[in-house]
């Protein structure tokens, strides 16, 4: 516990520098293009034309069919945006130290601030991303206002989530270099066991205990309450939010207990 705490207490000391580093970081990677920060929309909706091709036109037969309430298309919007913010967000967190450790060998600063910097990036990455299922939620009037309270809370239950992955995954992939290819294919298998293209509600019998464990199937959820599912007021039962913060927290510990420990030998490593 002591740990969490001290990196806790390192995040709010460099607020100021996370943030005017995240900024320097966006422009930097959108300096030679023309777009710039438009590529954050630009690419989501790519995507989303692919997989809506694919699932809606093609497994579906039909873009038109409706998904617990909603068109597909809106479903697999609401589903597509939460899943890149929490997928782009663990893999740029898992790589946020040894991408820095240049900056890291040469300056006095804290090297989970890093993880801290990344992870504020894809925050206004899905700021921007959630603006468009915003404008159109409001539009059709799928939730009642409260209910966009719930982003809120998706973004604080997220980031804690990531933060505490990451606070693994950054030493590991330093310490053991195979760590980082074992993380993009569990990604890549959550992917298909995350209801993105699909509901929970279509899942039955094994897979739909195996799906509940996945706390990235709960995120989702939430975000999806937020926006497009107004006929219900909370989302999954007691049990279903209690087990999500007991992982998280647990995740989040063993992550500072990992990054404590090895964070003064990371260099080393290299």
């Amino acid at each position: 516990m002591r740990e969490l705490i001290l990196i806790i207490i390192e995040q709010f000391k460099n607020i100021p520098k996370i943030y005017k580093l995240a900024i320097y970081s966006m422009k930097k990677e959108y300096a030679n293009h023309y777009l710039g920060v438009f590529w954050n929309i630009i690419q989501p909706l790519l995507q989303l034309s692919v997989y809506y091709v694919v699932f809606g036109l093609g497994l579906r037969g039909g873009g038109n069919s409706m998904v617990v309430g909603v068109p597909f298309i809106i479903h697999l919007i609401s589903g597509l945006f939460p899943w890149l913010f929490l997928s782009q967000g663990i893999n740029a967190g898992a790589n946020a130290i040894m991408g820095n450790m240049s900056l890291l060998s040469k300056m006095k600063f804290p090297s989970s601030v890093f993880i801290s910097i990344s992870l504020t990036n894809n925050v206004i990455n899905l700021v921007i991303t959630s603006s468009i299922l915003f404008v159109i939620s409001v539009w059709n009037g799928y939730v009642p206002y409260w209910h966009y309270l719930y982003f809120l809370y998706f973004l604080v239950a997220s980031v804690v989530l990531i933060f505490g992955i990451s606070l693994i995954m950054s030493t590991l992939v330093i310490i053991v270099r195979d760590t980082k290819n074992l993380l993009q294919n569990i990604i890549r298998m959550l992917f298909f066991m995350t209801p993105i293209f699909w509901a929970m509600e279509e899942a039955q019998g094994i897979l739909k205990h195996i799906v509940s464990l996945n706390p990235l199937g709960y995120l989702v959820g939430i975000y999806r309450l937020a926006f497009v599912h107004g006929s219900a007021n909370t989302y999954g039962e007691w049990h279903d939010h209690v087990y999500f913060w007991i992982f998280t927290l647990i995740v989040l510990l063993i992550g500072a207990i990992v990054h404590t420990h090895f964070k003064k030998k990371l260099l080393d490593y290299l």
